[in-house]
């Protein structure tokens, strides 16, 4: 065992001669060998740098008590939002530390209800979760998908709902997919890809999606294909069938970029064409539903923050708006009483706002507090609806709303072992580095003294226009227990402002989404929440990119560093699995301009010799096929051989386990009290 204190001794990482060219730019790439994650030198690799992490973490003392009370808080009834199809009720519900959440359905509210499936029943170990889920329109049939292991594909079966038995149906090789069901039941649309060849090279393998028809009963070699693209290899299609099941309305997107394209297909005409409706990658267009010819979508056309329109497709080329872009961004729109539901964002808070199909405003839903929102589903002429109200101290409660009185009554509330009054949230604006103005939600124990002593856990993400809204979550409040101040800023690259934020954090402008995170690091020390002894930075995923580029930017500013399944090799992750479709946020190395602005950040290429950086850990996972774990192995490799002094820098690396969806709960539990241990401990609480 370690003695306390003393400097790490990593794991000697093989270096390579491996240099390559960008643009007559000789970059080195030493540790390429990484990429490949099943040869006997990563797997060696990837169990000294585990036996390196426990290690150390096996010698925190306050890790298995942080640990017992994660599960005893974790430990509460979790429903989801209830929606319905025929004249049945589903809802996903935990009992409280089960792995997977667990599908019921019901007929009528007040009857017992009848579990349909419980994903924690196919696998001892919780890694097979259900990550698909489409209903038939009678209520009868169930189309699900099931991921293995954390993995982006999914395999969808179909079950029969009164008998709870399934069907021969099985669809292999979907990925980024949901599936759609036929009007009359009979099957349902979905998009794959080719079944991969074992020669194939991994970055082929994400590519020509295909949109098919499956009929129940039939092999999926005899599945219809509906539409495809060769000239186009990077499109992706979704395919929906409209509530009146006249139209398939196509969604095309050739990246993650929000913009794409909308097509069409009558469904009362099986020869029917496929008719390009809007054909140019110009902008968002969400499909809300029809009224016969008549197409309502929501687009930020013209409308950064989003407005309402309709498309009369027996007249393509005139369009009229029916709810106009306002201050607030509009994030989505639902259709219930013949009336449209709209989710607006107002300053990263839930406003909830009823319009008539002529665009004329009824009402607000007077939400429980300051928060987010979120459900409202069900069809268009239905009166009632369920939704869920969430804030950093509310647990998700669930709501249901009378569309025609505007009454919302409480359905179910979780019991928490915790008093949401001891705690409290502020929302504050500081200045980034442009002097563009930032809002940051900052939640911690009443009465805490401004001192700059205050362990702070510092959260950011700003990318792929995702918004980050106030948001409950267990791991956090033990954070706050334990005297910790819990913040979350919203950083250009996000969709909290609508499409303008959103571009002004992508490609040759991402800087501004560092330069806002470190801003929010100065601004909280400024004022005394904290110092940087004291301040932990964490994000996953293209968070993990922030972690890690804001880290080596300015490794004095922080304490502590947490970047989870990372996007670090800026120069080389279009070529993994769906990495290129990140090119429209981040750019390409393949474009010389581009390739200037990613070698200025990508984390694993400014990494300076010599230089002390924040205590770190770095968590990925190996069944990770998403940011393949070589982006956090090659970060780890070259931390450690460039970090000086005693400050640790560990990877904790996954087994099992994927990007992240449908992790188990026992997993959730030990990573979380792995975190918050290695934190106690560095930052020295």
């Amino acid at each position: 065992m370690r003695p306390a204190n003393q400097p790490l001794k990593y794991p000697p990482t093989r270096k390579s001669d491996q240099i390559d060219d960008y643009h007559s730019i000789q970059v080195a790439d030493p540790y390429r060998w990484l990429e490949d994650p099943d040869s006997e030198e990563t797997q060696s690799w990837v169990a000294a740098q585990n036996q390196i992490t426990f290690e150390y973490l096996n010698q925190i003392p306050q890790r298995e008590e942080i640990k017992e009370r994660i599960t005893q808080l974790w430990n509460y009834e979790k429903y989801g939002t209830p929606f319905k199809e025929g004249n049945r009720y589903f809802y996903f519900k935990n009992d409280g530390l089960q792995n997977q959440s667990v599908l019921y359905t019901l007929t009528s509210l007040d009857d017992q209800p009848r579990v349909l499936i419980d994903p924690n029943t196919l696998s001892e170990d919780g890694t097979i979760a259900l990550s698909g889920l489409a209903i038939s329109h009678d209520g009868n049939l169930m189309a699900y998908g099931l991921s293995y292991s954390g993995s982006d594909w999914i395999e969808w079966k179909v079950r029969d709902i009164e008998t709870g038995s399934d069907l021969s149906d099985l669809i292999k090789w979907v990925k980024f997919s949901g599936a759609s069901w036929t009007h009359d039941c009979q099957g349902f649309f979905y998009s794959r890809y080719d079944e991969p060849n074992p020669d194939s090279q991994l970055e082929e393998i994400n590519y020509y999606q295909k949109l098919y028809y499956h009929k129940l009963g039939t092999p999926q070699t005899e599945d219809i294909l509906i539409y495809h693209r060769p000239d186009r290899k990077e499109w992706m299609f979704g395919g929906g069938v409209t509530e009146d099941g006249r139209y398939l309305i196509i969604s095309i997107s050739e990246s993650t970029d929000p913009k794409n394209l909308v097509f069409y297909k009558d469904l009362n005409n099986p020869d029917s064409p496929v008719i390009e409706l809007i054909s140019n990658f110009e902008a968002n267009y969400s499909f809300i539903d029809n009224d016969g010819s008549i197409f309502w979508f929501r687009t930020d056309l013209n409308a950064p923050r989003g407005k309402v329109i309709t498309i009369d497709i027996n007249n393509p080329e005139e369009w009229q708006e029916i709810i106009p872009q306002t201050s607030e961004t509009l994030e989505a729109v639902g259709l219930l009483n013949n009336q449209f539901v709209a989710d607006y964002l107002k300053d990263a808070r839930s406003s909830i706002k009823i319009f008539n199909l002529d665009g004329s405003f009824v009402r607000e839903v007077e939400l429980p507090g300051i928060g987010g929102a979120g459900g409202f589903g069900g069809k268009r002429y239905d009166t009632e609806t369920f939704y869920i109200f969430t804030s950093f101290t509310t647990p998700s409660t669930i709501y249901r709303y009378d569309m025609i009185s505007g009454k919302s009554t409480l359905f179910r509330q979780p019991q928490v072992d915790f008093n949401p009054d001891l705690y409290e949230t502020n929302q504050i604006f500081y200045s980034s580095k442009d002097s563009t103005q930032v809002p940051m939600f900052i939640t911690h124990k009443k009465g805490i003294i401004l001192d700059g002593n205050n362990p702070t856990y510092l959260y950011g993400y700003g990318g792929f226009s995702a918004s980050l809204t106030p948001s409950f979550s267990i791991s956090n409040l033990v954070w706050m227990e334990m005297g910790g101040i819990y913040a979350v800023p919203n950083l250009r690259g996000g969709g909290e402002y609508g499409e303008e934020w959103h571009q002004a954090g992508t490609k040759l402008n991402k800087q501004n989404v560092f330069d806002d995170f470190i801003a929010a690091a100065q601004w909280l020390i400024e004022n005394k929440y904290t110092r940087t002894e004291k301040l932990a930075i964490s994000g996953g995923s293209n968070g993990g990119l922030l972690v890690g580029a804001c880290m080596t930017q300015r490794p004095e500013l922080f304490g502590a560093a947490l970047p989870a399944v990372g996007v670090m090799d800026m120069l080389r992750f279009h070529k993994f699995t769906i990495g290129w479709a990140w090119c429209s946020d981040y750019g390409c190395a393949e474009n010389s301009e581009e390739f200037k602005a990613l070698y200025a950040y990508s984390p694993l290429h400014n990494l300076k010799s010599g230089t002390a950086y924040p205590a770190t850990m770095i968590t990925t996972a190996e069944r990770d096929d998403r940011v393949v774990p070589a982006h956090s192995f090659k970060f780890a490799a070259a931390l450690q051989e460039a970090h000086v002094g005693e400050k640790p820098v560990l990877i904790r690396i996954e087994t099992k386990a994927g990007h992240g969806a449908g992790k188990p709960t026992t997993k959730l539990i030990e990573e979380m009290a792995d975190k918050w241990g290695f934190l106690v401990k560095v930052l020295d609480m």
